[in-house]
């Protein structure tokens, strides 16, 4: 019975977080931030990126706890927070936190620092398949010239990475693009054919 209203009252706290979010109430999230439940820490911070209202210090201190689903909620809260460095965070021992930070590195657009070579990295030789198919999508977000060698790998990948890396071939150009691009329209995968043919079709 004990366990039963502990679990009621994580619920109702992550439900008070979550409409802090949305009633335009910052102090009330911010009172949740340091809840024992971190489903509540993780709703809590995700409804101060919604109000615009998480500093980099709550993004920071949210990378460093002790629940992935927390840090996962960090990283993509700090797409709009400036002055967080999200390339260490690809080191995190969960999968589930690099995939959303590679993506977060993305969405950025930031080529900065070690940023592509850090992505490179995860996109050749992370274990998981996920976490080098975000990184993949973001080195192609980027568009930097240093991503590319990464991303003609990861046409040689698993299908799922195949097309992912055809995809992120958008922004280059050049007898190496021109090549994987065309091995790729004989791919044995139907889905990474259909991306070769469509982006070959957009450069005609």
């Amino acid at each position: 019975m004990h366990k039963h209203r502990c679990v009621v009252a994580s619920a109702n706290r992550r439900r008070a977080a979550a409409l802090a979010g949305h009633t335009g109430d910052p102090s009330g999230a911010r009172s949740l931030l340091a809840d024992p439940d971190p489903g509540v820490r993780a709703t809590a911070l995700g409804a101060l990126g919604r109000l615009g209202q998480a500093g980099e210090a709550d993004v920071v201190a949210a990378l460093a706890d002790p629940s992935p689903e927390v840090r996962r909620r960090a990283c993509e809260v700090a797409v709009g927070v400036a002055g967080v460095d999200l390339v260490p965070v690809l080191a995190d021992a969960d999968a589930g936190v690099v995939e959303v930070v590679a993506w977060a590195l993305g969405e950025r657009a930031d080529a900065g620092g070690d940023v592509v070579a850090r992505l490179s990295a995860v996109a050749a030789d992370h274990d998981d398949p996920l976490c080098r198919e975000a990184a993949v999508a973001a080195l192609g977000a980027i568009g930097d010239q240093r991503g590319l060698p990464a991303i003609l790998a990861a046409t040689r990948d698993r299908p799922a990475i195949r097309r992912r890396a055809v995809i992120a071939l958008a922004p280059f150009e050049g007898p190496e693009v021109d090549t994987a691009l065309a091995t790729a329209l004989e791919d044995r995968d139907w889905q990474v054919r259909q991306a070769a043919e469509d982006l070959t079709a957009e450069g005609e």
